[in-house]
């Protein structure tokens, strides 16, 4: 005969039994009631709740094993007389949880604290939007999104029979479309018409823009668009923002004459020094070009002693290789080619006082950066560049250039380069890729430069530097063409005046 089931009282001393907890003869804490623990603190259940329920059979008090949730170790054991009822009810149990989010109900107690036999079922929430009972299992399919679609877009788009989810799709859309027409705002719809309306048009208006961007110079950055390290796309905000920091990071070309102690012919020397330093280091081109302008910047807001001006170059050097060098000089090879004039803790200061004046602005754009732009057009010929390099660093010694931005002496540069080695004339391509200067804006800064080259050599260092076969012997070749053009056309007459009346630079 089936045991008869019944609604049992919860012992009250239930939550402090050893042997009610999960304790085995040995002491240990068996599996199955550890994860019933779990269940209980995750469930929010106190201390008191039944762990074990009994049962009343002929007068003797025999303990139900209850299946925790995720281990049913006990529900395949033979049952005992007391557990048919046990094994069915763990039998409604869901066998895996797959979260953490587990909360079980359980009906309303009576009056008298005792559990019904009909319990809710537990209920498993997983990540996805179905819910699964224990009872009754539903599963909810995954929402759509609800797309608005014109009457036009459902009457092109297939219907296929075999598939569920498109029918789905076109009952959504004419659900939504359909329900909601007295609600249909006519502004959005006129625009999802309008748009899909230009989106076919898009293909016959692309070739009239293409028409109206055609220019006259090659578009040499498309080869390059796949390149990331060319960064092709951005070229043209990049040169665009340096245009404008070339104008931020301009010395005062008038500065000497706020200085006491100090003379153009001062400068010459010190620049010339400074060259043959950054040849001594081996060090990069932009770092030669930002120490002059650390230099010049400097010079034009503080006034400075003659037996400071040194230090004031070897500090700008020191600035720049830290700036642009990958590895740059210690400060102990600045001491040691200063010839110790100046100890390591004034080059330290000199350099802490330099930054403040300058408000740590240290972003010039040198003409370096600008010949690689420019050297893109002449097809990065190496004979051409170097004889540029060269013509370019003499802005840096002679101060009548100092009134010119770097883009122009650049491109100035480039450009007699090419005269210089019988290159083509000056294109399209040259013109748009020097930043936009043409030959007559070019020619007052190439006559300067022309005029340096027939005089006599005046700084040394900078005149043997290319005079290696390194540089191609750019110095010597230049000054030689130099010589021989200005026998044939002579120079202007007012190039060494340096008055108020300064000319003013043109920009492109």
């Amino acid at each position: 005969m089936a045991t008869t089931r019944r609604s049992t009282r919860i012992s009250a001393t239930a939550g402090h039994d050893e042997n009610k907890l999960g304790v085995n003869a040995n002491g240990r804490v068996t599996r199955a009631k550890a994860a019933a623990l779990d269940t209980q603190l995750i469930t929010g259940q106190g201390t008191q709740s039944a762990l074990v329920a009994k049962e009343v059979n002929g007068g003797q008090i025999k303990g139900r094993k209850r299946a925790a949730l995720g281990d049913v170790s006990n529900v395949h054991k033979e049952a005992g007389p007391g557990e048919k009822d046990v094994k069915q009810h763990a039998a409604k149990i869901v066998k895996t949880a797959t979260s953490t989010n587990v909360s079980r109900s359980r009906a309303s107690r009576t009056g008298n604290d005792s559990i019904t036999d009909e319990e809710a079922p537990v209920q498993i929430k997983k990540n996805s939007s179905t819910s699964v009972t224990s009872g009754t299992r539903k599963r909810r399919a995954p929402l759509k999104p609800i797309t608005i679609a014109t009457a036009a877009q459902r009457a092109a788009k297939p219907r296929s029979k075999s598939s569920a989810s498109s029918l789905v799709d076109e009952t959504i859309d004419e659900e939504f479309s359909d329900g909601n027409k007295e609600n249909e705002d006519p502004i959005l719809v006129g625009t999802v018409e309008k748009i899909s309306s230009e989106s076919q048009d898009a293909g016959t208006t692309e070739p009239d823009k293409q028409e109206e961007a055609a220019h006259d110079w090659d578009d040499l950055d498309a080869d390059e668009m796949d390149d990331p390290t060319m960064v092709a796309e951005y070229v043209n905000e990049i040169f665009d923002y340096m245009k404008e920091l070339e104008i931020r990071t301009m010395p005062n070309p008038r500065y000497m004459d706020e200085q006491r102690d100090l003379q153009w012919k001062m400068r010459d020397i010190l620049i010339d020094w400074l060259v043959e330093v950054h040849t001594k280091f081996r060090l990069l081109p932009e770092t030669l070009f930002l120490a002059v302008n650390i230099v010049d910047r400097f010079l034009s807001l503080r006034v400075v002693t003659l037996d400071k001006l040194q230090l004031v170059g070897i500090t700008g050097m020191f600035i720049a290789a830290k700036y642009e060098e990958v590895f740059s000089p210690s400060i102990q090879n600045f001491v040691y080619v200063a010839d110790s004039g100046y100890t390591e803790e004034e080059i330290l200061r000199a350099e802490t006082f330099m930054l403040q004046v300058l408000d740590f602005n240290l972003s010039y754009p040198n003409p370096m950066n600008f010949l690689r732009r420019n050297s893109k057009a002449d097809n990065y010929d190496i004979q051409t560049r170097t004889v540029a390099k060269y013509l370019m660093e003499i802005a840096l010694l002679d101060h009548r250039f100092m009134r010119y931005y770097p883009s122009r002496v650049a491109a100035t540069a480039m450009y007699l380069a090419r005269v210089i080695l019988e290159r083509p004339p000056w294109d399209k391509n040259l013109i748009h890729y020097s930043g936009g200067y043409t030959e007559e804006m070019i020619e007052p800064v190439c006559n300067l430069m022309i005029d340096y080259l027939v005089k006599p050599v005046k700084h040394e260092a900078f005149f043997k530097k290319y005079a290696s076969k390194r540089f191609l012997k750019a110095s010597i070749l230049a000054r030689q063409w130099a010589k021989k053009r200005v026998e044939q056309i002579p120079l202007p007459s007012d190039l060494n005046i340096d008055s108020d009346e300064a000319e003013e630079q043109e920009s492109p």
